[in-house]
């Protein structure tokens, strides 16, 4: 692989717990634990789990057109989506074929993209193909936030406490900040 593996803020402490380490999608990621990836999935099943996934690119939607300039785009009608809403749709080639599968949010003030990481130069320049007649700036923001997913049946109690939001209240498929 080519240049020097990109690396997570976690990246030490996957080091120092024993995470083995592999190249993913130009980044250096962990891809299993001492305890195995067996009952890491049993542990996240019965009270949860903590997933580094910075790696995945996130991508702003900015202007007067951004909500039309995605709903060319993808193939889910955005147009229906609620402020703070969150869905999972398919960006597709003028052919059909598809781009990546992403999860768009619609925030307040702009649209927040998540992308694969193996596909973010390629979704950012296919986004950016598309601009034209449209009031819009695509912008990658990969590498000044921070991703991570909390899953399993315990991830609101023990997110709860971090929190001043009520998470009970927060639907799924639901952004908050």
């Amino acid at each position: 692989m080519a240049g020097e593996l990109k690396r997570t803020e976690l990246y030490q402490w996957h080091v120092d717990h024993g995470g083995r380490m592999v190249p993913f999608a130009g980044w250096e990621m962990p891809v299993q634990y001492p305890t195995g990836p067996i009952e890491e999935h049993h542990i996240t099943r019965r009270a949860a789990g903590l997933f580094d996934i910075d790696h995945m690119g996130q991508i702003v939607v900015n202007g007067a057109d951004a909500e039309a300039y995605l709903n060319r785009l993808v193939t889910w009608d955005i147009r229906s989506m609620a402020e703070n809403e969150a869905h999972y749709a398919l960006m597709c080639y003028d052919n059909g074929g598809i781009v990546d599968d992403v999860f768009i949010y619609r925030l307040p003030d702009r649209w927040f993209v998540v992308v694969n990481a193996s596909n973010l130069d390629k979704d950012v320049a296919w986004m950016q193909q598309h601009m034209d007649n449209f009031d819009v700036t695509v912008t990658d923001v990969s590498l000044e936030t921070y991703m991570m997913a909390l899953q399993g049946p315990q991830a609101i109690p023990l997110l709860q406490r971090l929190c001043n939001a009520d998470l009970d209240a927060v639907p799924r498929f639901t952004a908050i900040e």
